[in-house]
């Protein structure tokens, strides 16, 4: 792998990431086109880990706010038991995204772009309906129905051609929640998904290092950082708005594309 290809994989993952496009997706559609896969999914997995210290940036107040309320002595604000009570539904959603994500792990869909394709048209018809969806519940009373659903499909986010980030606002939405909060929860839920997911790929390692130059690696990594940082901030402004169905405008477009001249 070049430092071009690594520069150009970061800033793919940086963008679809946070946008609800399928960052895995495009990544092994580019990756199929780029002749690189036998890169072992790690590489893949450390993009993630750049996109991963966006979060804890963009999110730094939610995230440190939860961590004084969990270890706050004596009386708790409304705001604290807000706080736990948030911690307690990413636990349950990060429960069922484990068990769902583990039952698809291995199934090898980014082997077969027509699947890749077909799920970038759902997931666009998926965004139609957050035009319509949403509602009023924030973390104050945030229940188990909200970490189900939003935990499941995260689970079903794992598939390439599915958005991780577009099938968990939409579910979010769908169950209830306030869009600003189903955005914020959608990546806060992301924060134990992805470092699980990076555990379970440290057995590829040392493949990743004989393949892949560290420095590529490093270079891949900063640029995914990079252009995440961007991109979170832009798609926090469309959820806010209501403007995240624009996007089925590409990926419907995109997915009968694929199927039709490059299966």
């Amino acid at each position: 792998m070049s430092y071009i290809q690594a520069v150009l994989l970061g800033a793919l993952q940086g963008f679809t990431e946070f946008l609800p496009v399928s960052s895995s997706g495009h990544l092994a559609v580019i990756k199929s086109f780029m002749n690189l896969q036998e890169v072992p999914v790690l590489f893949d997995i450390l993009l993630h880990i750049s996109t991963l210290f966006v979060v804890f940036i963009v999110f730094r107040q939610r995230i440190l706010g939860i961590i004084v309320s969990l270890f706050k002595r004596g009386d708790k604000t409304e705001d604290d038991k807000a706080n736990i009570r948030l911690l307690l539904m990413i636990l349950v959603s990060t429960l069922f995204t484990g068990v769902i994500g583990l039952f698809l792990n291995g199934f090898g869909v980014e082997k077969y772009l027509f699947i890749i394709y077909i799920f970038f048209i759902l997931t666009g018809f998926l965004l139609i309906g957050t035009r319509f969806w949403g509602g009023k519940i924030d973390y104050n009373n945030i229940g188990l129905k909200q970490g189900v659903i939003t935990g499941i499909s995260q689970g079903l986010g794992v598939l390439p051609g599915i958005s991780r980030s577009g099938i968990t606002i939409s579910a979010a939405l769908l169950s209830g929640m306030d869009r600003e909060k189903a955005g914020e929860y959608s990546f806060l839920i992301s924060i134990p998904a992805i470092l699980g997911a990076f555990l379970l790929e440290l057995k590829d390692a040392a493949g990743l290092i004989n393949m892949v130059n560290p420095i590529v690696i490093a270079v891949g990594m900063l640029s995914a950082f990079a252009v995440g940082l961007l991109s979170l901030n832009l798609l926090l402004k469309l959820i806010k708005n209501g403007k995240l169905y624009l996007f089925s405008i590409y990926l419907i477009p995109l997915g009968i594309v694929g199927l039709l001249f490059f299966k």
